[in-house]
């Protein structure tokens, strides 16, 4: 075995042989029960981040630890066609070349598309591969699959013929740049620097002014009325009065609405139904005209005066200001800080915009889905999500689900020669429709814009499955068991999938939502491009291996908190995934003359091993109920607490004396408890850290060792091997307490040789005065471990009388003495200790001081003042343990 563990020995070639052994494969003919995950789609075009890389881990070892613990475990892996970012991609391909989309036409470009999704499409489904991950590729879906495409058509024709889809003209976020609507989620919201523009808008037949305020300056060329707030006595009698919109000439009215703020500037809004979501709703209380004065690419169009007609948005901003100038009617230039909505792909500023799309009544199917999760047929974990979900869909508006681009599910919708349209699965239904509309056979045009990507992520827990067919496999997996997520998709794809799989499955389509948190660097802020913070976990996986990778952000998976992701953490389990194949070498390098056929007995072993095996046993319990509960981080610490603090640190070498002696029996024991524990932790270890657990077990079987199999006998694969079983008949709590009284004493030994600065290879002389005999006995029962481990030249029990010049320290049961004389200089180590005593106390002062300043809390960043918080906690320990020994030198001097 190497000295040190090198992964890339190890991953390839164990997950080409799970693949080839089929580890991975589910069947509907068994009869187990079934753990069900759908993979989150990602996007087509995507490659792994560490975002990804968060996800499928967790999904990962649900999945592995189901499946040791006898479940049909099917893990649905599978990719998003990504609408608009797929076309660009191809766009920018086509741009390359001198040619467009537009000079393709619509066909060829779907072909060029497809042609793309074939040969790079699968970039990222690979890329899961070296995380390790495991899901059933024969399974693997694509939103655009024709069974899945068919389902979506299905959908959409029978969410229509129940009036639950529709036709409106109604805002939404337009791209300008790409000429699409777009979902919120596609929208960034940026913080700029801006202006303010205040104008006078003339009263009609008086010489008063209402004085309105805006960022966006073109848009008054829409106006159709000026808000007031009903209470506001500064414009009660106004209300019901006109404002003549100046560089139009257009009659508008002043209407009184709630939604003007008399606080808030001149506490008069002007209203543009056609540009404003907020005004929309206004408009359509007060019954105001709607005018859209852009086009689709956002240049001014014929609502306008003719000579704004054509122009660009920020061109037509200049000359309206100019104008409004010019009239003496610009009252104010306010500077000002803003939001500004940009397209997170296109990079260029959203326009609310009116047109005609296509919608579904969500507010009807959010019913069932709110009521599912108050009556716990669905959780969230962890539940404070809940508000989140709750908060959206009771106040969900109606969901736009049409896109106008090429790339996507195209809308089963077609047009007569009038414009009436007629909706079917195929277009033969339409016709159909159409001539028993028209009384003959009509040429019918398909509508060309295609569905939002949601709207077919929505139904992916059941038209994975085969919906609308009656699959065995969605009689069997769905519901599915869990969803994991992040918080960021809980409006735009969680809740319609559970709205969907209510309406057309009739049942939730999961069971539990696990929500985890997002990563961020070791500052806590989000990783970014800009910023330079990006960890890419392909990087990460190709230097550190994808086990150190895995347990990582397995061990940072706190519920309900954000991950702060370093190198240096993820080089410190690196550094364990390296002790624990370290350990295992010194195992196998000691099972020369092991038999495997040969156990131990119960009525033999040590009362080493029966610490040990309590402590496994504790760790079994531990693991199982955090992965159950979703406590990943849980589990990987008690892993990691197991292996590297009381296998490694501890019993190896409490039995290294044994394993170095005489007595065979003795050897022969203690080499059949380290191979029981150490095969048994890497069951414990395999759903987080798959390669390692895999590469020593099979070196395992090579000395004739094996565990159960989830199927056969013996398990051919730790993939398959049975997840290993509390046994409370191997919880021995006498031997438990015994030696962790024995680790109480060493551990106070080596803090007693840290005080006074000795180098841990230098033996010295203890002496113990035990509180009762029965300590004494336990003292003496173990004596030669704790002369070992604590690098003593002589253990001394004392009676009664306790040393002079001795530094001590009082355990349970136990006052330790390390006598000093001879050993170092207490008045020059007094001094020593004073002396840094001195400059803790000055740091622990002035960050006090820091930490009182009221300016600094209000202004310092967050991540800022919790990085003062915790000096201030590393410095009140510091001192704290300085002044404890300054209080021991001075006893003894």
């Amino acid at each position: 075995m190497d000295k040190v563990y090198d992964p890339k020995k190890v991953e390839k070639k164990w997950y080409e042989e799970w693949i080839n052994n089929g580890y991975y494969k589910s069947s509907t003919s068994n009869d187990k029960p079934a753990f069900t995950i759908v993979i989150p789609p990602p996007n087509v075009t995507g490659s792994l981040h560490i975002g990804h890389a968060l996800n499928n881990t967790l999904q990962d070892i649900l999945i592995r630890y189901k499946r040791m613990k006898g479940f049909d475990a099917l893990w649905v892996p599978g990719t998003d066609h990504a609408g608009i970012a797929t076309q660009m991609m191809v766009e920018r391909e086509l741009e390359k070349e001198g040619t467009s989309r537009e000079d393709l036409g619509r066909d060829a470009f779907l072909e060029r598309v497809w042609q793309w999704k074939e040969e790079s499409g699968g970039t990222i489904t690979h890329q899961l591969r070296s995380l390790g991950a495991l899901p059933n590729w024969d399974k693997e879906r694509f939103t655009m699959d024709e069974g899945l495409s068919n389902a979506v058509r299905k959908v959409f024709v029978d969410l229509y013929d129940e009036g639950l889809i529709y036709k409106d003209k109604r805002l939404v976020n337009w791209d300008p740049k790409l000429c699409t609507a777009i979902s919120d989620l596609e929208v960034e919201q940026r913080d700029v620097n801006g202006h303010m523009w205040h104008f006078k808008y003339p009263i009609e037949n008086s010489k008063e002014f209402i004085t309105v305020a805006t960022t966006r300056p073109e848009t008054m060329l829409g106006d159709t009325g000026v808000a007031v707030h009903p209470d506001d006595e500064r414009y009660k009698h106004l209300v019901g009065k006109n404002v003549v919109l100046p560089l139009v000439g257009r009659k508008i009215p002043i209407v009184a609405d709630e939604y003007s703020d008399p606080e808030k500037g001149t506490g008069a809004v002007k209203i543009t139904p056609a540009h404003d979501f907020n005004d929309f709703e206004v408009g359509q209380r007060r019954n105001l005209e709607m005018i859209n004065i852009l086009d689709s690419t956002a240049h001014l169009n014929d609502n306008v005066p003719e000579v704004y007609r054509g122009l660009e948005r920020y061109v037509a901003r200049k000359k309206v200001i100019e104008d409004m100038e010019a009239l003496g009617l610009l009252a104010e230039i306010e500077d000002t800080h803003h939001t500004v909505p940009y397209g997170d792909r296109s990079g260029v500023v959203i326009e609310p915009w009116l047109t005609d799309q296509w919608y579904v009544d969500a507010k009807k199917l959010a019913v069932e889905a709110i009521a599912c999760v108050e009556d716990g047929r669905v959780k969230f974990i962890p539940k404070y999500w809940e508000r989140t979900y709750f908060e959206w869909l009771r106040n969900i508006e109606p969901w736009c689900i049409s896109r106008q681009l090429w790339w996507g599910h195209q809308i089963p919708a077609w047009y007569g020669p009038d414009g009436e349209y007629f909706v079917g699965i195929t277009e033969e239904e339409a016709l159909q429709s159409a001539k028993e509309h028209y009384g003959e056979e009509v040429e019918l045009i398909q509508d060309p814009d295609v569905l939002d990507t949601w709207f077919s992520s929505g139904l992916w827990p059941f038209s994975t499955l085969g919906w609308p067919e009656p699959t065995a496999e969605l009689k069997k997996y769905y519901p599915t068991s869990v969803l994991v997520t992040g918080f960021d998709i809980i409006f735009f794809w969680v809740a319609r999938m559970i709205m969907q799989g209510l309406k057309f499955m009739e049942d939730v389509p999961f069971k539990d939502i696990y929500i985890h948190g997002l990563i961020r660097d070791e500052q806590g802020q989000k990783m970014s491009k800009t910023r330079g913070n990006v960890i890419d976990p392909l990087e990460v996986i190709d230097e550190y291996g994808a086990d150190a990778t895995r347990f990582s952000l397995t061990a940072l998976a706190t519920q309900g908190r954000d991950i702060k992701l370093s190198m240096p953490v993820i080089q410190g389990y690196r550094n364990f995934i390296n002790k624990i194949w370290n350990a295992s070498r010194f195992l196998f390098m000691n099972l020369e003359g092991y038999n495997s056929d040969i156990a131990y007995e119960k009525e033999t072993l040590s009362t080493y091993d029966k610490w040990i095996l309590t402590k496994l046993n504790r760790t079994i319990k531990e693991v199982q109920e955090s992965i159950e509960a979703y406590e990943f981080d849980k589990a990987a610490s008690s892993i990691y607490q197991f292996f590297w603090a009381e296998y490694c640190d501890w019993y190896l070498e409490l039995v290294k004396p044994i394993l170095y002696g005489d007595n065979e029996e003795d050897k022969q024991r203690t080499r059949s408890v380290l191979v029981r524990v150490l095969t048994t932790a890497l069951g414990l270890l395999h759903p987080i850290a798959p390669f390692i657990s895999e590469e020593l077990y099979q070196r395992l079987k090579s000395f004739g060792v094996s565990v159960k199999g989830i199927d056969d006998e013996v398990a051919h694969s730790i993939v398959v091997s049975a997840f290993p079983e509390f046994n409370d008949d191997e919880i021995y709590t006498d031997e438990e307490n015994e030696i962790e009284f024995m680790k109480e004493i060493v551990a106070a030994v080596r803090g007693l040789r840290a005080i006074v600065g000795l180098h841990p290879s230098e033996r010295v002389k203890i002496a113990l005065l035990p509180a009762s005999e029965s300590v004494s006995i336990q003292i003496s029962h173990n004596k030669e471990s704790i002369i070992n481990l604590a690098s003593l030249s002589a253990l001394e029990l004392l009676e009664g009388e306790k040393p002079e010049r001795a530094m001590a320290q009082v355990i349970s049961g136990v006052e330790v003495f390390l006598p000093v004389e001879g050993l170092i200089d207490i008045e020059k180590e007094s001094q020593r200790i004073n002396k840094e005593l001195g400059k803790v106390t000055k740091d622990l002062e002035q960050t006090e001081k820091k930490l009182s300043n009221s300016t600094f809390l209000d202004r310092a960043p967050e991540d800022i003042i919790d990085k003062e918080k915790q000096k201030l906690e590393e410095f009140s320990t510091q001192k704290k343990k300085l002044e404890e020994v300054l209080f021991k030198l001075k006893q003894i001097s």
